[in-house]
């Protein structure tokens, strides 16, 4: 038959019986994976990482962490940091990437989780890891030198806390005086600083007695008036430069009437009936509203004259303060201003008058009552005389909460 013959021929033969084992072999793979798959035998075993105790103690210290203690984070934020700015020193591109996140996220655990990853993948990395080390060896020296007291040594007195109350009380006025004058409340507040700390000392026996029960503030001598402790001739200057307009102090027209005496107004609360009637309202035991008033525009005068000099000081709080312990003839306009002023002692080391009120701007102290702008002085905001309002304001708070 003429296909038997043809088959015989090994050029049809050979090819033929290629295809054929080839698909034979083909098919029995393919049945073989069949089998392999329906059995599971094609599965990996699959391993841990060999970090994997790591990752878990890693979840585990800050997961933990940030849900059964709520200020974990804020104590962390600064470690944050340091471990970013080291980290920088090393691989400035992880730095950049972990900071980024960070700032977005405002998250420490998701910084902190970023941060001991990267030191995961550093561990063969010696001086990065020596300098870590060193990192954390500082801090641990740093956690055992912490003290609850503030750096600023005066500040640790018993007096303090009673003045901090006492501010609370009078930001009314503080406040109200600021804006008739259009200068920081803050600057203000630097200079009464000054005024009540030294008489932390020289007046110790009488604060104890008066002072420290009531919570008030001290308001003056014989021959100063009022918390900020103004003398009854630098009263009088502050009031006639106010209408001077040929004075290096003058304010303008809007500020000349600010200080006008009325004749109807009563002082109920003066410390002596005989006292004139300027000094009646310097020197209230509860309504300080004029005393800031002109310790504002004393400072606001000071500004003024400095400006019109070529020499302007308007960030400079702690000169006001010195200018104003010192009075109007000691403020000589020039480059280089001097701090200082009175000088006294809290607890047997040596303060000026300038330097407390520097230490109180800057200490960030009651910065939320008395917060820090960018304009340090603005124009004035003319109202009446906030007393009544400020009274009602405190006895508010003096009462019981209603019953529901």
């Amino acid at each position: 038959m003429w296909i038997k013959r043809v088959y015989a021929k090994k050029w049809v033969k050979i090819p033929y019986l290629i295809g054929l084992y080839s698909f034979a072999i083909y098919g029995a793979f393919l049945a073989s994976v069949y089998v392999a798959m329906k059995f599971k035998l094609t599965q990996e075993s699959g391993q841990l990482d060999v970090n994997n105790r790591y990752f878990q103690e890693m979840s585990d210290k800050y997961d933990l962490s940030f849900r059964v203690d709520s200020t974990f984070f804020v104590k962390k934020r600064f470690e944050v940091l340091d471990r970013i700015v080291l980290l920088n020193d090393y691989y400035p591109t992880n730095a950049k990437y972990i900071l980024n996140a960070y700032k977005k996220t405002n998250d420490e655990r998701i910084a902190l989780k970023m941060l001991d990853a990267v030191d995961l993948r550093l561990r063969s990395d010696k001086n990065y890891l020596a300098a870590l080390k060193e990192l954390r060896g500082k801090k641990n020296d740093r956690r055992e030198k912490v003290s609850a007291l503030s750096a600023y040594e005066w500040m640790n007195v018993a007096e303090w806390k009673y003045f901090r109350e006492a501010l609370r009380k009078d930001k009314p006025y503080i406040d109200s005086a600021a804006k008739v004058a259009g200068v920081e409340a803050r600057t203000i507040v630097a200079a009464l600083v000054g005024e009540q700390v030294r008489l932390f000392n020289s007046r110790r026996e009488r604060f104890k007695e008066y002072i420290a029960p009531l919570k008030s503030l001290s308001v003056g001598t014989m021959m100063s008036f009022g918390p900020t402790g103004i003398k009854e001739n630098t009263a009088m200057k502050i009031e006639r430069y106010l209408k001077d307009s040929t004075s290096a102090y003058y304010l303008g027209k809007e500020y000349e009437h600010l200080l006008d005496f009325d004749s109807l107004e009563v002082f109920q609360h003066a410390v002596h009936d005989t006292m004139s009637l300027r000094v009646k309202r310097l020197a209230q035991y509860k309504d300080h509203y004029y005393s800031f008033l002109y310790t504002a525009l004393f400072i606001k005068q000071i500004k003024m004259q400095w400006e019109r000099a070529g020499f302007p000081i308007d960030e400079r709080p702690e000169i006001f303060a010195s200018l104003f312990n010192l009075g109007y003839q000691k403020s000589k306009p020039k480059k280089n201003p001097g701090v200082g002023g009175s000088v006294f002692k809290v607890k047997d080391k040596e303060y000026t008058f300038g330097g407390v009120s520097f230490d109180f701007y800057y200490s960030g102290e009651l910065a939320d009552l008395f917060p820090y702008q960018k304009q340090k002085f603005t124009k004035p905001v003319i109202a009446p005389k906030p007393v009544k309002e400020a009274e009602e304001e405190l006895e508010a708070e003096a009462l019981p909460p209603a019953n529901p």
